[in-house]
Formats: C-alpha cells, sequence, structure tokens
C-alpha cells in the first residue's frame, strides 16, 4: 500500500514543502523556494512514472500576498515529466480568473502547455482560446482537479463536473512516459492534498 500522502513523499524542484492544514484539509503547501528565480520551473516529484490513466487532487491556489498583482496564483499537475524535469505536459489553473469581472479573463481560468517548447503564452498566440478554457473556482478555496490522460489526449475535470473544462486532442510530447509533479507558478501560494496517481494498466 503506497505511503499517505504528504511533504515526505515528494521530491522538491525549486519549491519549499510543509505538512500543513488549510480551511479544515490536510494538505501540503507549496511555495516556491525564491520567488521568480531565472531558468526554474517549480516542481514537486512524486514518485513512479506515468504514461496513460488518472490524477486527481484537491486544490487551493491564491497570488501570494507579496506578488506582483499582475499574477495570478497559476497551480496545477504536470505529467510525463523527464529525467532532470526539463520536458513536461502540464494543466493548471487560474484560481483569481475566474470570478474576474472581465469574460476574457475568465476564458484563461485553465490552461494546457508542455515546457519547454510550448508555454501558455506561445499556445494562446499561435491558436487563440483553443487551450484554455473557463471553469468555476475561489481563489484561496478547496477545488478538486482531474486529468486523465490517453496517449495524445488530455482531459482536466474542475469540481464536480462529469464534462471537462479543458479538452487537448494533441499533446505536444506525443506519447510519452514520465513522472508525475505538483506544479506552481510563480507567486503562487499553494496547497495540494489527497493526491491520487492512477496509472492505465
Amino acid at each position: 500500500m503506497p505511503p499517505a500522502f504528504s511533504a515526505a513523499t515528494l521530491t522538491p524542484r525549486g519549491v519549499d514543502l510543509a505538512d500543513a492544514t488549510h480551511r479544515g484539509r490536510r494538505a501540503v503547501h507549496v511555495v516556491e523556494s525564491q520567488m521568480g528565480a531565472p531558468g526554474v520551473e517549480p516542481l514537486a516529484h512524486l514518485p513512479g512514472l506515468f504514461e496513460d490513466g488518472e490524477i486527481e487532487c484537491w486544490l487551493a491556489a491564491d497570488r501570494r500576498p507579496d506578488a506582483d498583482p499582475d499574477m495570478r496564483g497559476f497551480a496545477g499537475l504536470a505529467f510525463r515529466v523527464q529525467e532532470g524535469s526539463a520536458r513536461f505536459e502540464l494543466l493548471f489553473v487560474r484560481p483569481t480568473n475566474a470570478r474576474a469581472d472581465d469574460q476574457l479573463r475568465r476564458n484563461h481560468t485553465t490552461q494546457y502547455a508542455s515546457l519547454p517548447d510550448w508555454p501558455w503564452h506561445r499556445l494562446r498566440g499561435e491558436s487563440p482560446g483553443v487551450y484554455e478554457s473557463y471553469a468555476d473556482m475561489e481563489p484561496g478555496a478547496w477545488t478538486r482537479l482531474r486529468v486523465v490522460v490517453r496517449g495524445e489526449r488530455a482531459e482536466l475535470f474542475v469540481g464536480a463536473s462529469s464534462q471537462p473544462a479543458l479538452l487537448v486532442k494533441d499533446l505536444k510530447m506525443g506519447h510519452a512516459r514520465g513522472g508525475v509533479a505538483l506544479w506552481i507558478g510563480t507567486g503562487t501560494d499553494a496547497y495540494f492534498a489527497d493526491v491520487v496517481v492512477r496509472p492505465r494498466s
């Protein structure tokens, strides 16, 4: 039986980890070791490898109080992470966008990226609206995320919805195999709880 999810089960890269309780739920608190450090993607690696299957977690994320007001509090799940953490697929959310009084900003709540070659701004510039979408959530409040991966396809489910908030049919790394990690963007304060990885056999 795998060990219960905790800071001790994760391998940090550019992040500080601590077991905590947030809004009544036991969690791992994830923050950057050095906010905005160049060349470092803030990741907390889970053990094991992943190709196809499901990744599920509860996430509560917000912008850090000391972060630039333009930062959105990015946080999500990286998968098929390659050795050295240089390449990975990523599905993440921007909780502060979800209830903004601006429809265009709301449409940027969920996001796919494939780092380093396909960051979100390149995908938005070359294929506007294709790799991001709206989903409701509250900054700092618990939201359930579920990622389903099959071959070159990935779906991101937010909350209790039975339909994906974001559908990606052309994962940029193709059909690859690698690790799973928790990811945060610059200026983010995030809590992750009950992370479960279910590889497809």
